[in-house]
């Protein structure tokens, strides 16, 4: 079957795998595409019936699959959870037996199998030279000899990568790539002059914003916890306090003018009728005039 893709630029395509891993922020099983690096396959369908014509040929399924590049050490925080619960400090392990147990406690038998994954999935996927770079970022290291290395998940390691993650994103030249984001840092009025802290706050939480569209929600919330967002918290907050203040005072203002009464409407009414009374009708030609036959 023939689909139209959009892949990133310069993306080898002589040796290509799908993929079914958990995705790191809902744990569902979610469709990569495995090249040199790893990359999400998102699916856009248009509301309507839509087809492509290629060259002399009509594909009727109008839908574009978009190739989105992932840090693998996003996708290794699923696998390296299932070994290492919460709050447990755990073992150095080679990273082939870290592995060898994840895929095996992931590869659940389930009905319907596009809502499981495979242990081949993830052993190809850790078998990655992009994976076994990342897990160093996101592990404590031990080389034992030059031919034995073993690793342990640190959950504050993890924390500390996300926190460069955060810088790269929260430059100004970054952020200015997004006009959404530029829009809300302005709608908060963070781009007025002399609030170049609260700015660079704000530029820091909307990157931890984004991260947090690819981390589950307990490292989102140990991401965002490591910094002090307390200023500018309270500088938003009184900007929405602001904002109820100005509703409060409209609707009051609203509700105390003064309604039109039953005696005020009368008293115009009568003074129309006085008026029309006082008016000057000498040669006007009476009503029935307009009515009467014509000789």
């Amino acid at each position: 079957m023939t689909h139209v893709a959009v892949l990133p630029d310069a993306t080898p395509l002589n040796s290509t795998r799908f993929l079914r891993l958990l995705h790191p922020r809902t744990e569902l099983p979610t469709l990569f595409l495995a090249t040199d690096d790893i990359l999400e396959v998102q699916s856009v369908s248009p509301v309507n019936s839509r087809s492509w014509f290629i060259e002399q040929e009509v594909v009727s399924d109008g839908k574009l699959l978009v190739f989105t590049p992932v840090d693998p050490a996003f996708l290794l925080l699923p696998i390296l959870q299932s070994v290492y619960p919460e709050n447990a400090t755990g073992m150095f392990r080679p990273a082939d037996e870290i592995f060898e147990d994840a895929a095996t406690d992931l590869d659940k038998p389930s009905s319907d199998a596009s809502k499981s994954i495979t242990k081949e999935d993830v052993l190809y996927f850790t078998s990655m030279q992009c994976c076994r770079r990342a897990l160093r970022c996101i592990c404590d290291v031990k080389e034992i000899t030059e031919d034995i290395i073993v690793y342990r998940f640190s959950r504050e390691k993890v924390v500390q990568y996300l926190q460069k993650k955060v810088a790269r994103l929260a430059t100004p030249e970054t952020m200015e790539m997004s006009r959404t984001l530029v829009r809300n840092l302005a709608k908060d009025r963070l781009l007025e002059d002399g609030k170049e802290d609260l700015l660079k706050l704000g530029r820091a939480r909307a990157a931890c914003d984004l991260l947090g569209q690819y981390i589950p929600p307990a490292t989102r919330g140990a991401l965002v916890a490591s910094y002090d967002f307390s200023p500018l918290d309270t500088y938003l907050k009184s900007l929405d306090d602001e904002k109820e203040a100005l509703v409060v005072q409209k609707t009051t203002k609203a509700k105390s003018a003064p309604a039109p009464t039953d005696n005020k409407k009368r008293k115009d009414t009568s003074t129309g009728v006085e008026k029309l009374k006082k008016a000057k009708t000498t040669g006007m030609a009476k009503l029935s005039t307009f009515f009467a036959k014509k000789a």
